[in-house]
C-alpha cells in the first residue's frame, strides 16, 4: 500500500467538503433562500425576474410582475424562491413624541391640475401601511394631505419616503428625488411644520391659517369664507384645518381664511396650510373698536336717512360695522378687517409743538399764529378736552377714515380760524386779560361746531399768547403789567397788615381775657350767685310785703272798726255832754257864764297843783342905766288891776269864737 497516496487522498476529501460546504453557502446566499429581517427593520422585496414581464406603468409590481413587490417583510427568517428576490432591508419609521412626519407616495395615480397634495380621502387611500390598498384605492403620487403622528410605522419606503424632523426614510431614491426630498424637508422646516401649532394662553396669539390646496377662491374675494366650524356636522367638521380631507369636503378655498385657530395645539400639515401667529386685538377699557371689514355678504345700509357720509353695515358684513367692539380681547382676523381704537373717555388735543398725547392724535399740531388788532403777532398755545359717543364712533370712522384725519383735516383748520377771528378784535393786552371770557366765548361757540362731526367738546383751555422768537415786545408789556399788579398788591398788602394789627390787638385782648379766666369765671358765678340771692331775697321781701300788706289791711280793718266804736261811742257820750252841758248852761243862764266858770274851775285846778302864788309879793323890773340889773318890784295890786283889764278882753274872744263853735255866749 501506498502510505502517501493515501494521506493525499484523505486530506483532499475535507477541502472538498469545505469547498463544496461553502460554494452552497454562497450559493444559498446568492439565491436569496433564507433572510433574516430585524424586528427593528422591514424588508423590502424586490422581483427579479417573472413570467409576467416587468411592471407596465409605475414601479410597484401589483400584479406578480417583477419589480418592487408592494408588501415587506417582517421581522424574522423568511424563505424565498431562490434566484428570483432580492431584499433590501429598511429601518422602521420612527415618529418622536410631539413630532409630525410627512409622507411622499412615489407610485400612485397622478395629482389633479390643481392639486398640490395627494388626496387623502378614503380608508384604502390614507393607509400608508399597505402599498397595495394604498394604490388599488386610488392612492395619488406626491407629498400626502395625511401626516403621521408619534409612533413607529412599518411602511415600505421604496413606496412611501417618510420626512422627519432628523431624517428622510427611503430606499432605492435616485440622487434627483433624494435633492426633492431634502428640498421639501427644508420647506418643511421653515414652516415649524415638524411640530405643532402651539399658541400659549399666556402670550394673547391667535393663528390666521392659509390653505395652500383645494379650489380658488371666487372673484372679488379675497378671504376664504369659514366652513366647518360645527361639530355636529361630523363630515366637515376639519378641527381646526387639522383634517384636510373634511375641510375640502365642506367646500373650503383655497387663500387665506377668515377662521382663525385660538390658543390650544394643533396637528396641522404645513404643506396643506401654514399658520401665521398674530396679536390678538386689545380693546383698552375707555375705548370701543370700530370694524371695517373686507370680506362677508353685501347687505343695506343701516345708517338711516339723516346720515349722508356712507353707509354702515351690520356686524358681519363687507363694509364699517355699526355697532363697534366693546372694551375686550378679540380672536380677529387682522387680514379680513381693521379695527380702528377710537377713545370714549375725555381726551386732549394740544396745539403745542412736542407735546403729543398718548394716542398721537396731536402729533402735528402747533401754537396758533394770531394777529391782534394792535399789528402784534404772537402765537397761541390752545388745548381742547373732547369726548366721542361709542355710538357714534363708526360716523367719524365712515366720514373720515379715523381720527388723526378728522384732528388734522377739519378741527385744526376750524380752531385756528376761530381764533385767528377773535384776536383781530383785540388788542394784545386785551388778549390777555380778557382770557377767562374767550376761553367761555370759546367754548360755548364751538361746541356746537363740533356736534356737526359728531364730537362732544367738553372744554377749551387757552394758554398765554407767546411773541416769536427774539421779539420782546410782548415780554416788556407782561412787565408792565405785571408792576402794576405788584403796586396793586402792595396796597393789599398794607391793607391785610392793618387788619392784622387789628387781629393782632383782638388777640392780645382775647390772650388777656384767656390770662383773667378764672378771675372772670368766678365773677360771672359770684354774679350769678348775687342775682339768685337777690331773687330769693326779692321774693322773700315781696312775700314779706304781701304779708304786711294782708296784716296791715286786717289792722287798719281792726283799727277802723274800733275807731268806728270808739267814735260811735264819743258821738254818744259826747251827745250826752252837749246835752247835759247844755242844760247846764242854760240852768247858768248862758254859755258864757258856763265857759267862764269851767276856766276858772281850770284854772283854780292848775294854781292849786303848782302850790304857788297866784300874785307875787314882788314883782322884779330892771331899770336902763342901773347896774348889777337890780330888778324893782311890782305890787300886788298892779298884777290884779292887769288881771281885772285882761278878764273883759277874753270873755269877747270867747264870744267871737261861740258862733264857729256852735256855743252860745250870754245867751246867743
Amino acid at each position: 500500500m501506498d502510505l502517501n497516496g493515501f494521506n493525499g487522498a484523505g486530506l483532499l476529501q475535507p477541502a472538498l467538503w469545505a469547498v463544496a460546504v461553502g460554494a452552497l453557502v454562497i450559493l444559498v446566499r446568492v439565491s436569496n433562500v433564507f433572510r433574516y429581517i430585524p424586528n427593528n427593520q422591514v424588508g423590502i422585496v424586490e422581483k427579479l425576474w417573472a413570467m409576467k414581464g416587468s411592471v407596465g406603468g409605475g414601479f410597484i409590481a401589483l400584479n406578480g410582475e417583477a419589480g418592487y413587490e408592494p408588501e415587506v417583510l417582517r421581522g424574522g427568517l423568511h424563505l424565498l424562491f431562490p434566484f428570483m428576490y432580492r431584499i433590501h432591508k429598511s429601518d422602521l419609521v420612527t415618529v418622536g413624541q410631539g413630532k409630525i412626519a410627512y409622507v411622499f407616495a412615489r407610485d400612485g395615480a397622478p395629482l389633479g391640475a390643481s392639486q398640490v397634495l395627494g388626496a387623502n380621502d378614503s380608508e384604502d387611500n390614507s393607509d400608508f401601511q399597505d402599498a397595495r390598498r394604498f394604490l388599488l384605492g386610488g392612492g395619488q403620487k406626491g407629498p400626502q394631505r395625511k401626516i403621521l403622528r408619534e409612533g413607529t410605522y412599518a411602511i415600505n419606503t421604496t413606496q412611501f419616503a417618510v420626512i422627519t424632523d432628523d431624517r428622510v426614510y427611503g430606499h432605492a431614491l435616485s440622487g434627483q428625488e433624494q435633492t426633492v426630498l431634502e428640498g421639501m424637508q427644508l420647506t418643511i422646516a421653515e414652516r415649524w411644520g415638524f411640530t405643532p401649532v402651539v399658541l400659549a394662553a399666556d402670550h394673547d396669539l391667535v393663528g390666521i391659517v392659509t390653505v395652500h390646496d383645494g379650489p380658488s377662491l371666487p372673484p372679488g374675494e379675497i378671504i376664504a369664507p369659514e366652513i366647518g366650524t360645527e361639530l355636529c356636522e361630523a363630515e366637515t367638521f376639519h378641527n381646526n384645518f387639522q383634517e384636510p380631507e373634511k375641510f375640502l369636503r365642506g367646500g373650503g378655498y383655497r387663500g387665506r381664511q377668515l377662521q382663525v385657530i385660538v390658543e390650544g395645539t394643533w396637528y396641522i400639515n404645513r404643506l396643506f396650510a401654514t399658520v401665521e401667529a398674530v396679536p390678538k386685538t386689545v380693546i383698552p377699557v375707555g375705548n370701543v373698536g370700530v370694524v371695517i371689514f373686507y370680506t362677508g355678504p353685501q347687505t343695506d345700509d343701516v345708517s338711516g336717512e339723516q346720515y349722508r357720509h356712507g353707509e354702515l353695515v351690520v356686524n358681519g358684513s363687507r363694509g364699517v360695522w355699526k355697532d363697534p367692539l366693546l372694551p375686550g380681547k378679540y380672536a380677529f382676523n387682522t387680514y379680513a378687517g381693521k379695527i380702528e381704537i377710537i377713545p370714549t373717555v375725555n381726551f386732549i388735543l394740544k396745539w403745542v409743538r412736542g407735546e403729543v398725547g398718548a394716542m398721537k392724535l396731536d402729533e402735528n399740531l402747533s401754537e396758533i399764529s394770531l394777529i391782534t388788532k394792535d399789528a402784534f403777532e404772537p402765537t397761541l398755545p390752545l388745548s381742547v378736552v373732547m369726548h366721542i359717543d361709542y355710538k357714534k364712533a363708526p360716523m367719524i370712522i365712515q366720514r373720515f377714515g379715523d381720527v388723526k384725519k378728522l384732528v388734522e383735516q377739519t378741527l385744526d383748520p376750524m380752531v385756528s380760524a376761530f381764533f385767528k377771528n377773535i384776536a383781530q378784535k383785540m388788542t394784545l393786552i386785551e388778549l390777555l386779560q380778557n382770557r377767562a371770557a374767550i376761553q367761555q366765548e370759546s367754548a360755548s361757540e364751538m361746541k356746537e361746531k363740533f356736534a356737526s362731526y359728531s364730537l362732544d367738546l367738553q372744554e377749551v383751555l387757552i394758554g398765554t399768547p407767546r411773541a416769536p422768537a427774539g421779539d420782546h415786545t410782548i415780554e416788556d408789556i407782561l412787565i408792565q403789567l405785571r408792576s402794576r399788579q405788584v403796586a396793586r398788591e402792595q396796597i393789599e398788602t398794607y391793607k391785610e397788615q392793618e387788619r392784622a394789627a387789628v387781629q393782632e390787638r383782638a388777640l392780645n385782648e382775647a390772650k388777656a381775657t384767656a390770662a383773667a379766666q378764672t378771675a372772670l369765671t368766678q365773677s360771672l358765678i359770684q354774679i350769678k350767685v348775687n342775682e339768685n340771692e337777690g331773687a330769693a331775697a326779692l321774693a322773700r321781701a315781696q312775700k314779706d310785703a304781701e304779708t304786711r300788706k294782708v296784716t296791715a289791711a286786717a289792722v287798719g280793718e281792726q283799727s277802723r272798726l274800733e275807731g268806728q266804736g270808739e267814735a260811735d261811742r264819743v258821738l254818744a257820750v259826747g251827745a250826752a255832754n252837749a246835752q247835759a252841758t247844755k242844760l247846764s248852761v242854760d240852768a247858768y243862764g248862758g254859755p258864757e257864764f258856763r265857759l267862764a266858770e269851767q276856766n276858772f274851775a281850770k284854772f283854780a285846778d292848775a294854781l292849786t297843783r303848782i302850790n304857788q302864788p297866784l300874785v307875787p309879793q314882788f314883782l322884779m323890773s330892771g331899770a336902763q342905766g342901773q347896774e348889777g340889773g337890780n330888778a324893782g318890784l311890782i305890787p300886788t295890786a298892779m298884777l290884779s288891776s292887769m288881771f281885772g283889764r285882761m278878764m273883759p278882753d277874753a270873755l269877747a274872744k270867747l264870744k267871737d269864737e261861740a258862733p264857729r263853735t256852735g256855743h252860745r255866749v250870754n245867751g246867743q
